[in-house]
């Protein structure tokens, strides 16, 4: 057999854009040469697959359902991505260990993240008080008994919510837990950034 009898070889036709892709059309520049189409489309243009999209099934592009998840993750920013790519969780656990510290501390450095900045916020509006307090206790030379309670009452809050921070972060889909009070001040400042 002859190896090099071209009706053994499978023939390719050149590529052609499908007809549907108007961004295929090619506009001529003023020298009259061709240019050429952007690698990347914008996002407020439609790509079909046909034209190399990624195929959408049951959204509001499709005609299906997810109409709102479909409006809302182009909206939106990844509510799992922080500004370094560290874990929500701890983030957002940190922010209670070291009181107004570690709030203060994220305010500043984490600047993406809602849920890390509402816990931060958070933070800081619980133990700056308890910390003040209990600076104040020292101060004037409060019995020690009197000492003890006003540290236990500032470090088992903090602990419970940091521990309550990490646990809406990884086990219940960033649920912000919210103290009475506090909670929704928080909540009005990040809505508010």
């Amino acid at each position: 057999m002859n190896s090099t009898n071209p009706s053994h070889f499978a023939s390719f036709a050149a590529y052609t854009p499908p007809p549907d892709d108007p961004s295929y059309a090619a506009p001529t520049s003023s020298k009259g040469t061709n240019t050429s189409r952007a690698w990347f489309p914008s996002q407020q243009q439609s790509v079909s697959y046909q034209s190399g999209g990624i195929p959408t099934f049951n959204t509001s592009q499709a005609g299906g359902l997810g109409a709102v998840e479909d409006a809302e993750s182009h909206n939106a920013t990844n509510l799992w991505e922080t500004r370094y790519g560290f874990r929500v969780d701890l983030l957002a656990a940190f922010a209670y260990l070291l009181g107004p510290i570690s709030a203060l501390f994220l305010l500043i450095i984490e600047t993406h993240n809602d849920f890390v900045r509402f816990h931060a916020y958070q933070s800081a509006l619980l133990t700056t008080p308890l910390v003040i307090l209990r600076m104040l206790a020292s101060l004037l030379q409060f019995p020690p008994f009197l000492r003890t309670v006003l540290t236990l009452v500032l470090v088992i809050p903090s602990f419970y919510m940091s521990w309550q921070a990490f646990v809406d972060a990884s086990r219940n889909g960033l649920v912000r837990f919210q103290i009475p009070f506090i909670g929704p001040l928080a909540e009005r400042w990040v809505y508010e950034e």
